[in-house]
């Protein structure tokens, strides 16, 4: 560009408007003094909401559902030095030629999934699964089931790309009471 383009431009851009008005700045104002962040901690502290909590005369939640282990919670992968973690009943497909896999091996590094997964794609297959297939509410495909069960690889089960546990699918009410919804009931006389 041309420089006496450029500084016709910038004396352009930068004087006042044609109209006359002049740029409106916000008024300064002034800090607050220590007396009035005082007056407004004190008035916060008077209106603590937790001085009127009442204490609660319920059992302990952590003594009725004691915390678990992490370890008892979850499935170790471990390969090449570098291990992972991921959720019991995740693994939906465990070849047996990949069970010395499934064991901790001393001194491995722990990653994260992702990590593990992307060092480790020749071996493990993921499934996207539902929430609904995940909680045992759906089962999965015939198709699908199928596949994983052909599978070679570790395959596990994955929702919004992290390991997942499957529940296994619920059973439907009519089979639990033994009753069959294919025949009518039966009339008295």
């Amino acid at each position: 560009m041309n420089p006496s383009l450029t500084l016709i431009f910038t004396a352009v851009t930068l004087a006042p408007s044609a109209s006359g008005e002049e740029r409106t700045h916000q008024p300064m104002r002034d800090a607050a003094t220590h007396d009035q962040l005082v007056a407004k901690m004190r008035s916060v502290q008077q209106k603590d909401p937790m001085k009127n909590l009442q204490p609660v005369n319920t059992p302990d939640p952590t003594k009725a559902n004691p915390p678990t282990h992490l370890l008892s919670d979850s499935d170790i992968l471990c390969f090449n030095g570098r291990a992972t973690l991921v959720p019991k009943h995740a693994l939906i497909n465990r070849p047996i030629n990949l069970e010395n896999r499934l064991k901790y091996q001393e001194g491995a590094k722990i990653l994260s999934w992702l990590d593990f997964y992307s060092l480790n794609r020749g071996w493990i297959t993921t499934m996207e699964v539902t929430r609904n297939q995940a909680e045992g509410n759906q089962p999965l495909a015939k198709e699908t089931a199928e596949q994983v069960r052909k599978s070679l690889n570790l395959v596990v089960a994955t929702y919004q790309g992290g390991p997942i546990s499957v529940l296994p699918p619920k059973e439907a009410p009519s089979a639990i009471s033994g009753t069959s919804t294919n025949q009518p009931d039966k009339i008295k006389p």
